[in-house]
């Protein structure tokens, strides 16, 4: 017995070293999630126009800015938004298009902000170069539907690939590393493998029928390192996608959740509501910081690993803060697979014509809207 013991500790000290002896681990950025309310919040609180105080952004459930939002006169409404665009673009709980028409606002002004960085002769000219960097990329932005929009740090987004409101049927497709403002939709070859990219997939192997939501709303980790093998970004992410759900739930009832490498992590570690959520896909997993499914009250399925994924390399092991826990593709895990036949790579689940595809699109297609 104490030669197995011997054996089981030599093992899970190996499969640490893997995990943390790649020299990427350790050159990797490390990153302070983004918490908290969004700018503006000060600006919000102290806002006595309507006589009545307004919900905060920090302490207000969803249910509450739902029920205020929905006591209030349209232009009353309309009038918060352009006063404070960046705290109702960014309050779950506030309707829908009110958050899309602010985030609007939010991206112009911040686009205006940074273009006149960008020709202020006083500052050096790195600061100036990134300014008009961020000035053209907030352009692109324009004419989005953008349910979140955060410019600090990174940057947070969720943009929204169809009508929330009137689809039948809606997606939230959760991202893994080096995922954020920037590079969300940056372009790409494939075309598929962005977080962008695989939203605008999956909608299209619907039928346009689904609404999806790309949602680059928490702080991901920066390449393989050490936030890469622990949760705490996770926490963090899990408790803003709740959040999220909880905000959109009125409007779009259950919604499917497709947690793509990282993100998986997240979604495993925000134990999903089965009110509001219908099930979970782990997609290109390296665990979800659980050791089986059934840790969840919502039906899980995995994604068979096609052969060029690396992720079948990471350690399945879960030491000293560090790991993921089990392989959600193995029998151990006990959840439900999905095909991969067509797909390549660890993007390249979302790829038309795949059969990972298909089985996504059926899944989103058959998520009801009642508990």
């Amino acid at each position: 017995m104490l030669s197995r013991l011997r054996r089981g500790t030599a093992a899970a000290g190996l499969a640490l070293v893997a995990v943390l002896g790649v020299g990427s681990w350790a050159s990797a950025d490390a990153q302070t999630p983004l918490t908290g309310p969004p700018p503006g919040t000060a600006a919000w609180r102290a806002d006595t126009s309507l006589g009545v105080p307004l919900p905060d952004p920090g302490s207000a459930r969803p249910a509450e800015v739902a029920a205020f939002f929905a006591g209030l006169p349209a232009a009353q409404r309309e009038s918060l938004a352009v006063r404070h665009p960046q705290v109702v673009g960014n309050l779950d709980g506030a309707p829908v298009a009110l958050r899309l028409r602010a985030n609007a606002l939010a991206v112009e002004e911040e686009r205006e902000h940074q273009r006149q960085r960008a020709g202020d002769t006083a500052l050096p000219s790195a600061e100036r170069a990134a300014a008009a960097a961020k000035a053209d990329r907030y352009g692109g932005l324009a004419h989005r539907a953008l349910l979140a929009f955060d410019p600090r740090g990174r940057g947070q987004v969720a943009e929204v690939f169809g009508d929330l409101e009137h689809d039948e049927r809606t997606a939230v497709l959760v991202p893994g590393s080096d995922t954020d403002l920037a590079t969300y939709d940056r372009p790409s070859a494939a075309g598929y493998d962005t977080l962008a990219g695989m939203a605008r997939s999956l909608r299209a192997a619907s039928g346009d029928r689904v609404a999806v939501v790309a949602w680059a709303g928490y702080t991901t980790p920066v390449g393989l390192g050490v936030d890469a093998a622990r949760e705490e970004l996770a926490e963090a992410g899990a408790e803003r996608l709740d959040r999220l759900l909880a905000g959109l739930a009125p409007v779009t009832g259950r919604v499917e959740l497709f947690c793509h490498s990282y993100g998986s992590v997240v979604c495993g570690r925000s134990a999903p509501d089965p009110a509001l959520v219908a099930g979970v896909v782990a997609v290109a997993s390296p665990g979800m910081g659980l050791e089986r499914a059934d840790e969840l009250r919502v039906p899980v399925w995995a994604v068979r690993r096609n052969a060029g994924d690396w992720v079948g390399d990471v350690p399945n092991v879960s030491l000293l803060g560090f790991g993921h826990g089990t392989d959600p593709t193995s029998g151990a895990f006990r959840a439900r697979l999905l095909p991969s036949t067509g797909s390549h790579g660890h993007g390249g689940y979302f790829a038309p014509g795949s059969a990972s595809l298909a089985a996504f699109a059926a899944l989103a297609l058959t998520a009801t809207t009642n508990a």
